[in-house]
């Protein structure tokens, strides 16, 4: 006990000396670096009022300062920035699941604008937007040199009105132009349905509505199906899904996660960190996962991915994630303004961080591109059978309940090579599910 007792206070001694010893010095490190600042802020308040005086025509002044203020955030990251009081309204209308515009989430990458993901269901989807696209001018003005916010409301406008924009897309020889008409929308954060023996949960986005569209979805098709016993497993299809509220995406991971840590943030201080572990509860009563993610899979999509993953309660199926491990908190401002300042990375439960690097799946799975129609034509000649010939004798060996399994199973085989052609990822997901299923209880999972 006095040796514990001694090495306190020989320390606290220690201390005491070091501080009385460098104290002077950093007093006047302190002074000099408010000296600076302070003359940076002399610099600003005189670019402020030349400008003010002598640019070319009237500036408004509220506007200049802003810009000022959203140049200062974005030269940190390109999540962190200003927003005004508009769109601080319209980004709580967003989070509730319905807004006006052409359904893409953005970001910004050497000054373009890259499309993170086309939102399902939207005009940006039905016109042929796709995730890792630039976005280089609107109706004809460059973007370049633009905000991201600046060059969002560019593309704002009513609903029913035509936009042009500039496309640069990989694989693309020369830009292209892709006319969308804006529309109000309306985002439904999950979209549930059975193909075969698998519930597919398509999860859009990662709003107020998600977790409680995923509950309701989950216990509609297992009542459908009539009982979990007749489920193969779960598909969460994460795929251009850009994100949102960082509780949502903890919430829709605990919802197939009996305990352990789902994910943790660590930001500059390591006191403000935090840890969000998972409650006892699986709405997949055990029955095998398989996650969909490419390349517009970003954020809380992400940390769902992640979660699972790391826990083996998922196999990740697809393509490599967008990459974005930041966390951004929404300070309001006095204005009725906000900012958007990134706060901390967030770390899987393996404490890996994604930033940069994106979820790598289990399973690399490409979606080939379609084919063009013509090409299709000439392989969908019809095939000739047995019974195709004229004259042909009938099969009288099998009952009538014989026959109709065999052209049942006929009819949900032809589905599943239709899926192939049209969804090649997610076909295969299900194909992982009915051999995970064949194979008994999920071992090892929580």
């Amino acid at each position: 006990m006095k040796k514990l007792v001694f090495a306190a206070l020989g320390g606290a001694a220690l201390g005491l000396v070091t501080t009385v010893q460098v104290a002077g010095p950093l007093v006047a490190q302190d002074a000099q670096s408010s000296s600076n600042v302070y003359e940076q802020l002399d610099l600003f308040g005189d670019i402020f009022e030349r400008i003010r005086a002598d640019y070319v025509q009237d500036v408004d002044d509220k506007e200049l300062i802003e810009a000022a203020i959203n140049g200062m955030l974005t030269s940190l990251d390109p999540h962190s920035s200003y927003m005004s009081a508009e769109a601080a309204a319209d980004m709580q209308i967003n989070t509730r699941g319905e807004f006006g515009g052409l359904g893409i989430e953005v970001t910004q990458e050497d000054g373009w604008v890259k499309v993170v993901s086309p939102m399902d269901g939207t005009p940006a989807d039905a016109a042929g937007i796709l995730a890792g696209d630039f976005i280089t001018a609107v109706d004809g003005d460059s973007v370049m040199g633009l905000t991201l916010d600046e060059a969002v409301d560019l593309m704002r406008g009513p609903v029913g009105a035509e936009i042009i924009i500039t496309v640069v897309r990989e694989g693309e020889v020369e830009p292209f132009d892709v006319s969308i008409i804006r529309d109000t929308i309306k985002m439904t954060a999950v979209r549930s349905r059975t193909e075969g023996k698998a519930v597919v949960l398509r999860i859009t986005t990662f709003n107020e509505q998600t977790f409680p569209n995923l509950n309701e979805g989950i216990a509609e098709q297992i009542a459908e199906a009539g009982g979990i016993d007749n489920v193969d497993g779960f598909i969460l299809d994460l795929r251009n899904n850009p994100g949102g509220l960082l509780n949502q995406a903890i919430y829709v991971s605990d919802a197939f996660l009996d305990a352990g840590e789902i994910v943790s943030t660590r930001g500059r201080d390591p006191q403000d960190g935090e840890r969000f572990n998972a409650t006892a509860g699986d709405l997949a009563q055990g029955k095998p996962i398989v996650v969909l993610v490419n390349g517009g899979s970003a954020s809380a999509s992400e940390i769902v991915a992640g979660a699972l993953q790391d826990h083996r309660r998922a196999i990740v199926v697809g393509t490599n994630s967008f990459g974005k491990g930041s966390v951004q908190t929404v300070i309001p401002l006095s204005s009725d303004g906000a900012m958007r300042l990134t706060t901390a990375r967030y770390y899987t439960p393996s404490g890996r961080s994604i930033q940069a690097l994106g979820i790598s799946p289990d399973i690399i799975v490409e979606q080939p591109r379609r084919q063009p129609d013509a090409e299709e034509e000439d392989g969908a000649r019809t095939q000739r059978t047995e019974a195709s010939l004229r004259g042909a004798l009938d099969n009288d060996s099998l009952t009538e309940d014989e026959i109709r399994q065999i052209e049942e199973d006929r009819a949900r085989a032809e589905a599943a090579a239709q899926l192939r052609e049209d969804d090649y990822q997610l076909a295969y997901a299900i194909d992982i599910l009915k051999g995970l299923n064949a194979l008994g209880p999920v071992a090892g999972g929580n």
